[in-house]
Parts: structure tokens; C-alpha cells; sequence
């Protein structure tokens, strides 16, 4: 297993993050705001558009998820 970030769309990471029981609390412009018990994740949804590693492994340390964890949601 390679040890990259994989590359996701927005869409992709909301999909991963609703079988994880997060829910979309609320949207400010082009951002989404998710959460589950006291967790809180901000995910910039721009339609078709790659996520930014750096967000992907921001979320990632929130959720306490490795790459594998995560590319088995998808």
C-alpha cells in the first residue's frame, strides 16, 4: 500500500464521512459542516474538484482514520 493520500472529490469524502455516522449540521457559501457527537469537520465543496491533501489529512487526524481506513469507505 502506498503511503499518498488518495485523490478525492468532495462528494467522495461525504460519502466516507456519512458511514462514519457524521451529519451535515449546516452550509456556509461553498463550505459544509459536518458532525458527529463533538466532532465538527468543515469540508469545502466545490463540485468535480479535488480535495487538497492537506485537507484530507486534517480530516483525517479528526476522525483518528488511517489511508486504509479511509480507502475502504470508499
Amino acid at each position: 500500500m502506498s503511503n499518498k493520500l488518495p485523490r478525492i472529490t468532495a462528494a467522495e469524502l461525504i460519502k466516507a464521512l456519512t458511514k462514519l455516522g457524521f451529519y451535515e449540521s449546516r452550509s456556509s457559501g461553498s463550505h459544509r459542516i459536518y458532525k458527529n457527537n463533538s466532532k465538527r469537520i468543515v469540508v469545502p465543496f466545490h463540485s468535480g474538484k479535488i480535495l487538497h491533501p492537506k485537507i484530507i489529512r486534517d480530516i483525517l487526524k479528526v476522525c483518528n482514520l488511517s489511508m486504509e481506513e479511509l480507502n475502504n469507505l470508499l
